[in-house]
């Protein structure tokens, strides 16, 4: 299999999630766009949905590269703070790839609390050792790491899916900054 002409397929898929969603993906779109054949498209990915798992294995695996380049430090909630502004950035410089990874139902999603705490999520356990981190310092009180690691992302989510949806009526600093200020006031209710 030629790497070139997959990623070239892999990057073309995500262009289009980008602009338009994932339910505008399909082999033949993806195959004229690269240049090559429809039929050639199935020697690199034998379907669309083994495409679509391919782009987005290809994308956590960068989100959790971050979070290996700022591995856990007991800093209070900046580092906490860090990983929010990561996520937001994420989220509003790739906002239909952050839906189709976040926020819609995919048969390769991993589920709460068994993939988790199996570490099979590269964005996830980032944040769960984020607080274990904090939880063994004795900067917060002893309770399920994996638990308050989803609760925190639950509710940044939440805030961000109220956003997109026209629900919060805040500039995009004022949002950022509201966030911010959730994550504090959960950070300080779960100290020790």
């Amino acid at each position: 299999m030629d790497e070139n002409t997959s990623e070239r397929i892999a990057a073309v898929t995500l262009e289009i999630v980008e602009q338009e969603g994932a339910d505008a993906v399909s082999m033949r779109r993806v195959a004229k766009a690269v240049g090559i054949t429809p039929m050639a498209i199935y020697h690199h990915y034998p379907t669309r949905e083994a495409l679509l798992q391919a782009v987005t294995g290809r994308e956590f695996e960068r989100l959790g590269a971050f979070m290996r380049a700022h591995p856990a430090r007991v800093s209070g909630d900046a580092s906490f703070s860090k990983l929010l502004d990561f996520y937001l950035d994420y989220a509003f410089e790739r906002p239909r790839v952050f839906d189709y990874l976040y926020s819609q139902a995919r048969p390769d999603a991993r589920k709460f609390p068994k993939d988790f705490r199996a570490r099979k999520s590269p964005t996830m356990n980032g944040t769960a050792d984020q607080v274990a981190a904090a939880i063994e310092s004795g900067l917060l009180r002893d309770d399920d790491v994996w638990e308050i690691a989803m609760m925190l992302w639950a509710i940044v989510h939440g805030y961000l899916a109220l956003y997109r949806a026209g629900r919060i009526g805040l500039d995009e600093k004022e949002f950022r900054a509201l966030c911010h200020r959730a994550l504090k006031r959960v950070f300080h209710g779960l100290k020790a």
